[in-house]
């Protein structure tokens, strides 16, 4: 008979489908504010902050597919490994660094010329993150058990 320590009474959690749920879901929010422009204005902002004083011209753009491949990525990763980890506190520290290290990529791609455009990848990596820490706050999940 598995039991949690905590919540013995909450239901079994899974990963695999709650994966593709959350990072598709993400996925659609950061599609969904690249329709209304949101990411457009986001990324000019971001060039602002990470610019000689907001006037630095960025001559080169990463392909609009590799970015929204890193987004995707990082939206199924992060929700995979987060529902995969056990504890809450190690479920944040995922969370909080990837969000970081996702924001991280502003500087480094202004450094190398290309325009930050890091809106969408973060955007999803910060919602699969809520969204995966939710879900197995509410749920027994496997990584959670004791045997």
């Amino acid at each position: 008979m598995n039991h949690t320590k905590n919540h013995p009474k909450q239901p079994a959690g899974h990963v695999l489908v709650p994966v593709a749920a959350i990072g598709g879901l993400s996925m659609v929010l950061a599609a969904g504010l690249e329709l209304l422009g949101i990411l457009n204005r986001t990324n000019t902002n971001i060039a602002r902050l990470v610019s000689r004083d907001g006037v630095e011209r960025f001559p080169k753009r990463l392909p609009e597919w590799s970015i929204w491949l890193a987004a995707g990525l990082l939206a199924f990763g992060l929700a995979a490994a987060i529902l995969a980890t056990p504890g809450t506190w190690r479920r944040v520290i995922l969370w909080i660094t990837a969000t970081v290290l996702v924001a991280a990529w502003a500087p480094v791609l202004s450094l190398a010329s290309h325009a930050p455009d890091i809106a969408a990848p973060w955007i999803a990596t910060f919602w699969a993150g809520v969204c995966a820490i939710v879900y197995s706050s509410n749920h027994r999940m496997p990584a959670d058990e004791t045997h």
